[in-house]
């Protein structure tokens, strides 16, 4: 589904943040980053990988696609558009169960649980990836962005989302206890790092796009928390990438303290090449939105009330 952007039909606009921070990074790295921290939580990924051919480099490619796809057209699509893209999740997320192996129970997919940690994962990520690209966020805008992520929340039947960064990094520390790299989470981090692609892939998917991916998923991983790096270790991630975060050959913190740096770095040249792109080569959503950002700075009102 094509996002149809309008100046006040969508559950955001031109003047709301969500909009500023979408329209100045890449979503491939923030819905990478996304996964590799969801990834921690054991019912979480395992939920995934069980309903999921996660070993499939189509099938994984084509999950991680329509998740972007559905950011795009909750962010920038109609109200209708995104009320439809909720509903297909949800119906989704309903019929899906798996099998917890610590306990031996089956577990619903849209447990609030499971929900509440994918959304907060996402949300983090995507807030942490304009912060690290240099998108001017003052602490109210940052808040303003948690709260407006509420009404996507709503759109796969989360109940109580965080409502400002506090209550975000809140449900991720109080989360922490309860995360473990598990064999599926390291091998879900090791496939957005260096995916395996089949023939068909490699032949059928944009040159751009498939180079770009490995580049993305490691520079998810770069942005990282560092106790989610330090979960995951050197071993979650391809043997040539490793002395690169820091993994190898260097003491821990100052593995660390360069993996940040060259995170933030990657980051700020990324949107400097997003915000310099000809508007031929800009995805037709983010073009349009920023077609409707110019005028709306002025006025005087945010749109997505």
């Amino acid at each position: 589904m094509k996002a149809t952007v309008t100046p006040g039909g969508g559950l955001f606009g031109p003047k709301s943040i969500t909009w500023r921070i979408h329209t100045e990074t890449f979503g491939w790295p923030a819905v990478l980053r996304s996964f590799q921290l969801q990834a921690l939580h054991p019912r979480t990924i395992r939920g995934i990988a069980q309903n999921c051919l996660l070993d499939d480099p189509e099938v994984a490619y084509a999950r991680l696609r329509r998740q972007l796809d559905f950011v795009t057209v909750r962010t920038f699509g109609s109200r209708e558009q995104a009320g439809r893209a909720g509903e297909r999740v949800r119906r989704v997320h309903a019929r899906l169960i798996a099998l917890d192996p610590d306990t031996g129970t089956l577990f619903r997919l849209d447990e609030q649980e499971n929900l509440r940690w994918a959304h907060s994962a996402e949300v983090s990520s995507f807030l942490e990836i304009a912060r690290l690209s240099g998108v001017p966020l003052t602490p109210a805008e940052q808040d303003a962005y948690v709260a407006e992520q509420r009404r996507c929340a709503d759109l796969v039947g989360l109940r109580d989302a965080p409502e400002d960064v506090a209550e975000l990094d809140a449900c991720l520390e109080s989360t922490r206890p309860f995360l473990a790299v598990t064999d599926e989470a390291r091998e879900a981090v090791r496939r957005s790092v260096g995916p395996a692609l089949s023939l068909r892939l490699a032949v059928l998917t944009p040159p751009l796009a498939l180079g770009s991916l490995p580049a993305a998923g490691a520079l998810a991983f770069a942005t990282l928390p560092a106790w989610a790096r330090s979960m995951y270790g050197s071993y979650a991630l391809p043997a040539w990438i490793r002395p690169l975060y820091g993994l190898a050959g260097l003491p821990g913190r100052y593995g660390a303290d360069a993996t940040a740096t060259a995170a933030e770095v990657a980051c700020r040249a990324l949107r400097a090449a997003a915000t310099a792109m000809p508007g031929r080569l800009v995805a037709p959503e983010i073009r349009a939105a920023r077609g409707l950002m110019r005028p709306a700075v002025e006025a005087p009102a945010d749109v997505a009330a």
